[in-house]
């Protein structure tokens, strides 16, 4: 999904993607429909309704080594708070100010605030 353009409250691949919609997608792609949460703002959410959306949708809080699928819950100034998924060591997300999703080094974007993991089904 990288170079698909960057568009707030974006789910779909084909017409543009957020930081939340790309997590979603992601997870669509990989055969994973998840329950995404509607109406949020791109900034002025609280930590905790960020940490609930995620684990309304099924992933938890980890702390042991991360692995490649895992979310990044990542701190920005001001209270903004943003997704990326982890790769092997990289970061992909979507980005507002380049206008697409990119790959980044996974320590090349603001404050982690902690990795979330999907919970398996099995």
């Amino acid at each position: 999904m990288v170079g698909v353009r960057f568009l707030p409250q974006g789910c779909d691949p084909r017409t543009g993607l957020d930081c939340v919609g790309l997590v979603w997608a992601a997870y669509a792609a990989a055969g994973r429909v998840l329950e995404r949460p509607g109406g949020y703002p791109l900034r002025g959410w609280a930590r905790a309704r960020v940490e609930a959306g995620l684990a309304a949708a099924g992933f938890e809080r980890v702390a042991d080594a991360a692995r490649a699928g895992d979310v990044a819950l990542i701190a920005f100034d001001a209270g903004q708070f943003h997704l990326g998924l982890i790769g092997a060591d990289r970061l992909l997300h979507a980005h507002a100010g380049l206008r697409r999703v990119v790959e980044t080094p996974i320590n090349g974007i603001g404050q982690e605030m902690g990795r979330w993991r999907l919970v398996s089904s099995c």
